[in-house]
């Protein structure tokens, strides 16, 4: 019974997803758009820089307005209206808005691209455009809203509305004294002061969605480092299907090693002569003049395999010799199919040479 339950323990703790996703999973994710992000953060600093922008190039807004307004007082109030009076008008107002607002058009761009490109790179998907039938599910859809995102995002807003709320409070309470006395002033200085008021107003609050907007961001990482964990078993499964299953491997590589260990037994017979430790190493060699730089090893093995080399190799008259330090020798220093080293010539060409006299050949 207690091993039961420790088995049962161990299954429900490899389930747990406790441990860290790993890069292919991440890689997955990306592929899919799954990446840590926060809606809040371009927004924020959109309107933060648009704010900036209108008071870096407020001047040369008002200039370009005024002349606007002005010119148009000007050149078309008492024109008569046609049509060739109108679309010069037409075209005139809406070059000169262009110009107007391509400061803050050009800089809201900029700092949407880069806000996005900063949280997750360059990113193109399509998974998002695929049809999702379990979006449109009503249970899935009551999970969204009352589930604990749902929460937090409303948490979020609440708190952003406080905040801002209180940005322009505090701000329109110190000015109150300068707003009473607004009715006493020209109409230029009360629009001067109104504008810097609200430009003033706007980077205020742009800031400290800014900050709202980096805990947000932090929150949504971990988030998504949370949803990403993975269960030991899904580490395991994972590896299996890269990389293979390991008793599958070990099969393959048993089998590999069979067969190789059987071609190599084959060739034994075509040695000149096996060198033999004598009991735990044997190297078969072959050397055939004018076709061979050098001997060659042809098998070579230690114990049981090296006693299977022996037996082949007496059962086809091949020569066997016991040469412990050449076996040994040649054993650590040469792989099957290479060729003798120089440092070992002289050790194998006496040994050739005596089993050549032995069987009556010239060396």
């Amino acid at each position: 019974m207690a091993q039961y339950r420790y088995h049962l323990n161990l299954q429900l703790f490899s389930g747990e997803k406790t441990e860290s996703a790993t890069p292919k999973k991440r890689q997955e994710a990306r592929e899919k758009g799954q990446v840590a992000k926060s809606m809040e953060l371009p927004g924020a600093f959109i309107l933060l820089f648009c704010f900036m922008a209108f008071l870096m190039f407020g001047g040369f807004m008002k200039e370009r307005l005024i002349k606007l307004i002005s010119g148009s007082i000007n050149d078309y109030l008492l024109a008569d209206i046609t049509m060739g009076n109108v679309m010069p008008l037409f075209n005139h107002l809406m070059t000169e808005l262009v110009i107007m607002i391509a400061p803050v058009f050009l800089i809201s761009v900029v700092v949407a691209v880069l806000g996005n490109y900063m949280q997750t790179g360059f990113l193109l998907s399509g998974e998002g455009l695929k049809m999702k039938f379990n979006k449109i599910n009503p249970l899935e859809g009551a999970k969204r809203l009352f589930g604990m995102r749902a929460l937090v995002d409303f948490a979020k807003t609440m708190l952003k509305l406080i905040l801002i709320g209180y940005i322009v409070y505090s701000s329109l309470w110190g000015e109150r004294g300068n707003l009473l006395g607004m009715a006493a002033l020209p109409l230029e200085s009360t629009l001067n002061y109104v504008a810097n008021l609200t430009v003033m107003l706007g980077i205020k609050i742009g800031a400290a969605l800014v900050v709202l907007a980096v805990f947000d961001y932090m929150y949504q990482k971990y988030e998504y480092e949370k949803n990403l964990r993975m269960s030991k078993q899904d580490i395991k499964d994972e590896y299996k299907k890269s990389e293979g299953d390991p008793l599958i491997k070990g099969k393959i590589k048993e089998k590999q090693r069979r067969m190789a260990l059987q071609r190599m037994m084959q060739d034994v017979p075509k040695a000149d002569v096996v060198i033999t430790n004598p009991t735990h190493f044997a190297v078969a060699i072959r050397y055939e003049t004018g076709q061979m730089d050098a001997p060659r090893v042809l098998a070579k093995g230690t114990d049981f395999v090296a006693l299977k080399i022996k037996e082949i190799a007496k059962q086809n008259g091949v020569v066997t010799m016991e040469n412990r330090p050449l076996a040994r020798a040649l054993y650590d220093q040469v792989e099957i199919g290479q060729a003798i080293p120089a440092e070992l010539f002289q050790a194998v060409a006496e040994v050739l040479a005596y089993v050549y006299r032995l069987k009556g050949k010239a060396k």
